[in-house]
């Protein structure tokens, strides 16, 4: 166990939490920094050496970073800030409070503050919103020698020198990328450019989503990659662990959706009571109202409950098969969608595939049916009647028809709201599993009033 597991014991002493931390790892400080309050994290941090200081808040794995600069003294946060990579900078000055923000901001030194704002001016979730300014780049007719001396003087002050970006020694523009590898594997006195790859390079425009940047990182291995504007100038890089920070907090909001609520931003130990409320509660009473229409449902199918009161014991049986049906459906769709397997306009395969999965489904739970119900009258576990045999045929056709529906539903909604402009993953396994429960009741009563006509009802 390290010292920064065993520091919860301590009585607070910011002076010797950071005595007993200095030979920790950062992402180990980060931890320890997480159990405390912003003010006493700050408190921590400056009894730290300044470039100890800015590495821990550099850290992705620190919760409250905005709140922790907001708790310092204003000269010594602006040390700070000048100091950590620009994209953390900005992420932190996106959530500060504007008169502490307008104070800091007027305080960096004026590169700085260019380099702040214009990263501020992209939509959050766009690669212009996560990318670094910090980049290696040489003019193109600099000799591999001229770069690797280069590297060796600037490498403290950039986020990587992995990749290499070559410039046109006029116009500024992008013209080829080189690894770290070949560099110091070519010729010292060759050119740069012959131990470029001989292929275009790989580049983003400022407003991908950074949901693209990552597919591009992944397919094409990279370690960054280089964000372009219009005219070809380099702008920034995306670094993959600026994406995989990225991808988690997307992957955090998919999922808190999915699961039927608003997405928090927040560690969920740090959102506030009222703030959980309404992320959960305006959802949860959405989903109630629209379990009213179940209940209106099967008011218009009183008159078949008065006569028939064996079919109500195989209402909650119906509706969870169509809502789980639906519910698988959609979670593979969202990832599809989200992964790229499937686009927009594959829609109507995916119909194609669904329904008869949904039939094959279905007729699978009907069997299951059907022996239940027949195992049940044989072995007098229970007495369905003498129509049993017609109630389980009504349970088994009704099962093949709502399955079928709820995977067709399920597997279209994502489909609908990518189309409208939504998030797929708003379409929610609880929000799934309500339509499909209200449409279900009105199959199995259809179903029940076709087989069971002349007989219960």
């Amino acid at each position: 166990m390290s010292q920064a597991e065993n520091l919860s014991d301590i009585e607070f002493d910011p002076a010797t939490i950071a005595a007993s931390l200095a030979d920790e790892h950062a992402a180990n400080i980060v931890e320890t920094l997480n159990d405390h309050t912003p003010q006493e994290a700050a408190a921590i941090v400056l009894h730290f050496p300044p470039d100890r200081a800015i590495d821990i808040l550099d850290q992705s794995g620190l919760e409250c970073p905005t709140e922790i600069i907001d708790a310092m003294p204003r000269e010594i946060a602006v040390t700070m800030l000048s100091g950590m990579s620009a994209d953390r900078v900005a992420d932190i000055f996106r959530h500060l409070e504007e008169e502490s923000r307008a104070d800091l901001l007027s305080r960096l030194d004026s590169e700085t503050r260019l380099n702040l704002q214009r990263l501020l001016a992209y939509p959050e979730d766009t690669a212009g919103s996560i990318m670094t300014t910090e980049f290696v780049s040489v003019p193109a007719n600099w000799t591999v020698a001229q770069t690797l001396e280069h590297i060796g003087k600037v490498e403290r002050t950039r986020e990587t020198v992995y990749a290499i970006y070559v410039l046109d020694p006029k116009t500024k523009k992008l013209v080829q990328s080189v690894s770290l590898r070949r560099l110091i594997s070519g010729d010292p006195n060759a050119c740069v450019l012959t131990v470029a790859a001989h292929r275009r390079p790989v580049t983003i425009a400022p407003l991908t989503d950074r949901e693209d940047v990552a597919r591009l990182i992944s397919k094409y291995d990279l370690l960054a990659v280089p964000v372009v504007s219009a005219s070809g100038l380099v702008l920034g890089i995306c670094t993959v662990d600026d994406i995989i920070d990225a991808i988690v907090e997307e992957t955090t909001e998919d999922v808190q959706r999915f699961g039927g609520m608003e997405a928090l931003h927040e560690p969920y130990m740090q959102i506030g009571f009222f703030e959980m409320i309404r992320a959960r509660g305006g959802w949860l009473a959405a989903l109630f109202l629209s379990e009213m229409l179940t209940a209106s449902a099967m008011q218009g199918f009183q008159g078949e409950l008065e006569k028939a009161i064996v079919l109500t014991l195989f209402i909650p049986l119906i509706m969870s098969s169509g809502g789980n049906s639906g519910s698988q459906a959609t979670s593979l769709i969202i990832r599809a969608l989200a992964v790229r397997e499937i686009e927009l306009r594959d829609w109507w395969r995916v119909a194609l595939r669904e329904l008869p999965s949904g039939m094959a489904l279905g007729a699978m739970l009907g069997v299951i049916g059907i022996l239940r119900i027949t195992i049940w009258q044989k072995f007098g576990f229970y007495d369905y009647g003498e129509h049993w045999v017609l109630v389980a045929l009504t349970v088994a056709a009704a099962l093949v028809g709502i399955v079928m529906f709820g995977s067709l539903t399920g597997s279209m909604l994502p489909f609908v709201l990518q189309r409208l402009g939504f998030d797929p993953a708003s379409a929610s396994a609880p929000f799934v599993a309500t339509l499909v429960d209200v449409t279900g009741l009105v199959i199995y009563f259809s179903v029940a009033s076709l087989i069971l006509r002349g007989t219960l009802l």
